[in-house]
């Protein structure tokens, strides 16, 4: 007699749900979009410790350099002066730090190769390229004109009495032209940035857009067939565009100065050029 011969077992089997089909759905895969580059954007640039050191030493200029004119200043000299005019004075200075960041945003990538990834993430780079100026561009305006604010309140509070004259919404206005001024001049570095792709390269071509103005159109005006484009060269500068901006009382003996509104356009024309620049390379370019 032969015995019964035992199946090997095989794996269990699952027994269906009532009403289950059997099949695994996929997981929802949403068409990418600029939200997405937006959000990655803002991970990367707070992530690092640059964005920190570049934005706390921006306000610190600010903020400090301005609370040190409001003591060392009376009621009396803000009879001509807007009372955000202490924030001019450390805005000179913290406007580097705008820079410096502004170039760091993209060039640290090409510097650790990670572009190669975050092109290979997101193979649009012109939606990468908008995601990164719209989030430095909104970081930048809001930590200076938080900054400007700031130290513009204090002077209020400290030399608001009846010495200091009338002032009016003007000189918040200002402080606005002003913030998107400095904010400009860190999207103008991060077009240069993403030309150059060499962190120290385009922080000495935005060091060299605005320090040397003032020593070029002071050579040039030493002579007389260059005189013109030496003052030229004099009025439209960062310097003079701030001390502009803020309304602050100038004091330079070259007569009447460019308005607020050509010292912004002059800037907006040139960083809108710069960035049209930046689209095409980085769309034709390999990383």
């Amino acid at each position: 007699m032969t015995p019964p011969t035992s199946t090997p077992a095989g794996p269990p089997t699952r027994t269906p749900r009532p009403g289950a089909t059997g099949t695994t759905a996929p997981l929802p895969t949403p068409r990418p979009h600029l939200g997405h580059a937006v959000a990655s954007e803002w991970t990367k640039l707070i992530s690092v410790r640059s964005t920190l050191w570049t934005i706390g030493s921006l306000v610190v200029t600010v903020v400090g350099i301005g609370l040190g004119v409001i003591v060392q200043t009376s009621d009396v000299n803000y009879e001509r002066m807007p009372f955000t005019g202490p924030a001019l004075f450390g805005l000179l200075a913290g406007q580097l730090a705008v820079i410096v960041l502004g170039v760091l945003t993209i060039t640290s990538e090409y510097g650790t190769g990670l572009i190669r990834t975050t092109f290979g993430a997101a193979p649009d780079r012109h939606r990468v390229l908008t995601a990164k100026y719209l989030v430095f561009g909104a970081v930048a305006f809001l930590t200076v004109a938080g900054s400007i604010f700031l130290v513009g309140i204090t002077t209020a509070i400290v030399h608001g009495g009846p010495a200091a004259g009338a002032h009016s919404n003007s000189d918040w206005g200002s402080a606005l032209l002003a913030s998107s001024y400095v904010t400009l001049l860190g999207v103008l570095s991060l077009a240069v940035g993403a030309l150059v792709r060499h962190s120290a390269g385009a922080i000495a071509v935005m060091l060299g857009i605005v320090t040397l103005p003032p020593v070029i159109g002071g050579m040039l005006s030493i002579w007389e067939a260059s005189q013109p484009l030496g003052r030229a060269v004099l009025e439209y500068n960062a310097p003079v565009a701030l001390m502009e901006l803020f309304g602050m009382p100038s004091n330079s003996g070259m007569g009447d100065l460019p308005s607020k509104m050509a010292q912004l356009g002059l800037l907006v024309l040139l960083t809108g050029a710069a960035v049209a620049g930046s689209y095409v390379v980085v769309g034709r370019r390999d990383v």
